[in-house]
């Protein structure tokens, strides 16, 4: 069963009563570009998970069946222990990625925000190769593929509502279990409180590994990735680290540095790298938020048009095991686009006009093409020709005189 398709209306309307607050409060936690940033992210992860499941390969499915050293049923006592288990593996998964260059490639996805409200917590990353090798202990020990991916799946799940400035400190709560606030200190890049909390659920495992640092009302977290990322481009999102560490690999003259930089610490580049191509120091005083000024209009028609994507996406994944794979890919492929055209609106680009029109023609020639209902078709063009009317008043901005907030 799918956890994660069952409980996007329920993170929807959660966003939703989030905005409400931020609202009355006037807390201004929430941005639209930043915000569609995060759900692009969030979409894509989506995405890619379907397209993975076009590989009949799992890893874990092989280990299991054919390595496991026990024989464990669908008790209640299993079920608890594999939710504990792999919150552990979680941990180590999570703070490895931290730690290793090629592993935080994929996950700084997740951390590039430089907000923190409920859409961050949908920002994932769209692949990580390794992170696998994590959960071979469950597989050696005969968790069922079935547990594994339930489990998985509620962990996930329960990492959603930690992800909000809206809910204070929880009291005893905090010691066991993670909350906003110890969560809140993960997401930050102050000095203090870097690489610190990373329990998906249980927080214990940071204080019994010392890896836990508490949420202090005299330094406000600062939100982001100490290399900014000045995109809402999904794609960079999830390339622009291996693109840094692949840049390195190339240029450095030392044939160890090439291979051994993807698994060095976070941060680490050879020292020709360093001198020749040096990167812009992060300063705590001195940050500011990357905030492109662009038209209201433009704005306001991303936002519809997300609205769009999301309910495009919903269907598409709640009917993709309908769909046959040129269908799945073509439909997949349709929505990434979508996702980046509309981060272009948001940064203003001049081409980003002329790709919603393609956008258009590919969304009605696929709709006649797989579309089964002639309501749907309908629709779909009803869709399109409010879009396509709408992209008229979209304008670009001049990039030589960007000036950011």
């Amino acid at each position: 069963m799918n956890y994660i398709l069952l409980a996007m209306p329920l993170f929807a309307i959660l966003i939703c009563i989030e905005l409400v607050v931020d609202g009355h409060r006037k807390t201004g936690y929430y941005r639209i570009n930043d915000s569609i940033s995060s759900l692009n992210a969030g979409v894509l992860s989506r995405i890619s998970d379907v397209f993975r499941k076009l590989i009949p390969l799992s890893i874990y499915v092989y280990i299991e069946q054919n390595y496991a050293l026990l024989d464990l049923q669908r008790t209640t006592t299993v079920w608890i222990i594999a939710f504990v288990l792999y919150d552990l593996c979680y941990y180590a998964k999570h703070r490895y990625s931290h730690e290793i260059n090629v592993l935080w490639a994929s996950h700084v996805v997740h951390h590039s925000s430089e907000e923190y409200n409920l859409t961050t917590a949908l920002r994932q990353t769209s692949g990580n190769i390794f992170s696998w090798i994590f959960y071979v202990p469950m597989a050696l020990l005969g968790f069922e593929p079935v547990i594994f991916i339930a489990v998985a799946s509620l962990n996930l799940l329960y990492q959603f509502w930690v992800h909000t400035r809206h809910i204070p400190k929880l009291g005893f709560y905090e010691w066991i279990f993670v909350t906003p606030s110890n969560h809140r200190v993960h997401h930050a890049t102050n000095q203090r409180y870097l690489d610190k909390n990373y329990g998906g659920v249980f927080i214990v495992w940071d204080r019994i590994f010392g890896s836990f640092t508490e949420e202090s009302e005299d330094e406000p977290c600062i939100y982001g990735i100490r290399k900014p990322l000045k995109s809402w481009n999904p794609i960079w999102t999830n390339l622009h680290f291996y693109s840094q560490l692949l840049r390195d690999a190339w240029y450095t003259k030392l044939w160890q540095d090439k291979f051994t930089i993807w698994f060095r610490p976070t941060g680490w580049r050879p020292l020709d790298m360093e001198e020749r191509f040096p990167l812009a120091k992060y300063h705590q005083d001195s940050f500011k938020k990357y905030d492109i000024k662009i038209p209201t209009f433009n704005s306001y028609y991303s936002l519809l048009q997300h609205v769009f994507i999301l309910v495009g996406g919903f269907l598409y994944f709640q009917n993709v095991t309908e769909f046959n794979t040129f269908q799945q890919l073509v439909g997949g492929c349709f929505i990434i686009l979508s996702c980046i055209s509309v981060g272009m609106i948001l940064e203003g680009r001049k081409w980003a006009i002329a790709l919603e029109y393609i956008r258009y023609g590919a969304f009605i020639l696929f709709a006649y093409q797989q579309v089964m209902t002639e309501r749907l078709f309908i629709a779909s063009l009803v869709v399109a020709a409010i879009s396509f009317v709408a992209v008229y008043f979209v304008k670009p901005i001049n990039h030589e005189v960007l000036t950011e907030q």
